[in-house]
C-alpha cells in the first residue's frame, strides 16, 4: 500500500516498493495502488502502446501467439506493478481518462474526464492491469481496463480531437524522436535514418528533410521491401536503399556509395531490434553524431564498439523528452496529410486479436 501520508514524492519514490532507494524506473516493483494522492494523477486506462522493442520481443518469445503475449503482460505488470520489460528495459506509454486529479498536482487546465497521453514511460508508471481485451498484433496497441498514476514529474498530453486515438496513441509514443532530430540538423546536412520506415524513422525522415533543406542529403535505410516503397512515395529521401541494419558493412558499403565517401553528419538509429549499435557509428563521419533513439540500442556495445573502430563519434542516447516534443509530433503529422494517410492506415484501423 502506499504511503499514508496525503503528498507523495514529486518523482514517485514513495511509489518504489524494491528496492527501496531508487526512483521508480530501474526499481524492480512499484505500489500500484490505485489512490490518488494530492501529488498525482489517477487515469482510468483504455489502451497500452507497447514500444516497438518490447514488442517485438513479446512475440518472438511468445510464438506470435496473442494469447502467450497476453499471459506474459498480465505477470509482468503483476510481478513488477508497471509495464516494464524485463528483457529488454522498456515499456510504451498509455492513453485513458482523468479520474482524479490530486490538489497538489501541477494541472495546467487539465479536468477530471478529459482523454490523456501520458508522454513518460511505462517502466516508471504504476499500474493495475485489471483485464486485457484486445491485442493488435501489428502495432504493439494493448486494449485493457485498468488504473495507473501519474506523478507530478510526469509530462501528459491531453489527446486531440481532430486525430484518431489510436493514431496520436502510436506517434506520441515516439514523439521525442523527430522533436531530437529537429534540434541536431543543420542545413545542409547529409542525415541517415535507420529504420526509416517505422514510426519513429518516418517523423525523423520528415524532420530532416524540412531541417537539412535543399541543400542537405537525406538517406533512408530500410530492411522491409513494403516500407521502402512507402518511404519513396513520400518523396522526402534523396535515396532509399533496402539494407538489414544487424550487418554494419552493409550498412557501410551503402551509405558510402550514396555519400561518394563522405558518410553522414547525423545518424538517427530508429531499429526495433539489437545489435544495430556498429552500423549507426560506421555509417556517420569522423566527429559526426550517431543518435540512438532505438531502446533496442545498448549503451556499452555503442561505446566500446566506437572505441574498437578507431571512431571519433559523437553518441547521444535518445531522450524522449524534449519541451513542445507532442506539439511538434502531432502539428507534422497534421502538416502532411499524405504521412497522415499513412499513420491512418497502419494505426487507426479497429481489427484487432
Amino acid at each position: 500500500m502506499v504511503s499514508n501520508e496525503k503528498q507523495g514524492h514529486r518523482f514517485g519514490l514513495h511509489r518504489v516498493v524494491e528496492p527501496k532507494g531508487l526512483l521508480p524506473q530501474p526499481a524492480w516493483k512499484l505500489d500500484a495502488d490505485p489512490i490518488c494522492l494530492d501529488n498525482e494523477m489517477l487515469i482510468d486506462v483504455s489502451c497500452l502502446n507497447i514500444d516497438s522493442a518490447s514488442f517485438n520481443q513479446l512475440k518472438e518469445s511468445c510464438e506470435q501467439d496473442p494469447s502467450q503475449i497476453r499471459e506474459r503482460v498480465l505477470e509482468i505488470v503483476r510481478e513488477r506493478g508497471k509495464m516494464h520489460n524485463p528483457v529488454t528495459g522498456s515499456g510504451g506509454m498509455l492513453i485513458g481518462r482523468v479520474e482524479e486529479i490530486g490538489a497538489g498536482f501541477p494541472s495546467e487546465g487539465i479536468q477530471v474526464g478529459d482523454r490523456v497521453a501520458t508522454l513518460v514511460s511505462l517502466t516508471l508508471t504504476p499500474l493495475l492491469l485489471e483485464e486485457i481485451e484486445e491485442i493488435n498484433m501489428k502495432t504493439g496497441q494493448i486494449h485493457i481496463r485498468g488504473k495507473a498514476i501519474l506523478f507530478a514529474s510526469g509530462p501528459f498530453a491531453v489527446l486531440p480531437e481532430d486525430l484518431p486515438e489510436t493514431l496520436s496513441l502510436a506517434v506520441l509514443d515516439v514523439c521525442g524522436a523527430p522533436a531530437q532530430t529537429d534540434r541536431l540538423v543543420k542545413e545542409g546536412d547529409t542525415v541517415v535514418i535507420l529504420g526509416a520506415g517505422g514510426k519513429s524513422g518516418l517523423l525523423s525522415l520528415c524532420r530532416a528533410r524540412m531541417k537539412a533543406g535543399a541543400s542537405g542529403r537525406v538517406i533512408a535505410l530500410e530492411s522491409n521491401e513494403a516500407a521502402c516503397t512507402q518511404i519513396e512515395e513520400l518523396g522526402w529521401a534523396d535515396h532509399v536503399a533496402q539494407v538489414d541494419a544487424r550487418n554494419p558493412v552493409a550498412v557501410l558499403e551503402a551509405v558510402e556509395k550514396l555519400t561518394n565517401g563522405e558518410l553522414a553528419d547525423l545518424t538517427v538509429n530508429c531499429v526495433n531490434v539489437p545489435d544495430t549499435e556498429l552500423s549507426a557509428i560506421l555509417a556517420t563521419r569522423e566527429q559526426g553524431i550517431a543518435y540512438f533513439f532505438s531502446t533496442a540500442v545498448k549503451f556499452t556495445s555503442a561505446a566500446l564498439g566506437a572505441e574498437g573502430l578507431g571512431k571519433d563519434v559523437r553518441m547521444e542516447i535518445g531522450n524522449g523528452f524534449a519541451p513542445g516534443h507532442a506539439e511538434l509530433t502531432l502539428d507534422t503529422v497534421r502538416r502532411f496529410s499524405s504521412l497522415r494517410r499513412l499513420f491512418e492506415a497502419r494505426y487507426a484501423a479497429t481489427t484487432h486479436m
